[in-house]
């Protein structure tokens, strides 16, 4: 019966280059038995395989933000992250509070940085003087 032992491997969920590893056991072997040494016992060599997909950092966690029992009178950010269009779309949700919610204040910001970049200035302000915040993301 004619094995594959790359598929076997790739079934079991191991990279194929533990292979390497027998053909290395086979070497050893060959060089010992050359130099008229003790017989090295295959099963005895050690091969170590690493994961190709490496181990990714564990995901903390954040909980919801508390919900508001009502937008009257609160102050709205509509946050921006410069994606084309995203103005223009934060406007058209700051005309409809003025019309539907006249209570509710809007307040426009641009973020700085890219998408993923942190803009502390701005949260902290969010913090201080807002209530909830609207964020346009581009893709």
């Amino acid at each position: 019966m004619n094995i594959n032992r790359r598929k076997i491997l790739s079934l079991l969920g191991a990279s194929p280059a533990l292979l390497a590893g027998s053909a290395q056991a086979a070497a050893h072997k060959k060089k010992n038995e050359s130099e008229a040494a003790a017989p090295v016992d295959i099963n005895t060599i050690k091969v170590e395989g690493l994961n190709p997909r490496g181990m990714p950092p564990s995901v903390q966690l954040a909980p919801m933000a508390p919900r508001l029992s009502t937008l009257d009178g609160k102050t709205i950010y509509l946050v921006s992250d410069g994606f084309p269009g995203a103005d223009h779309f934060l406007d058209q949700i700051a005309i409809w509070f003025k019309k539907n919610m006249p209570s509710v204040t809007t307040v426009y910001r641009l973020k700085a940085g890219a998408f993923a970049d942190d803009d502390p200035k701005l949260w902290a302000e969010i913090k201080a003087k807002g209530n909830g915040v609207i964020m346009a993301i581009g893709h």
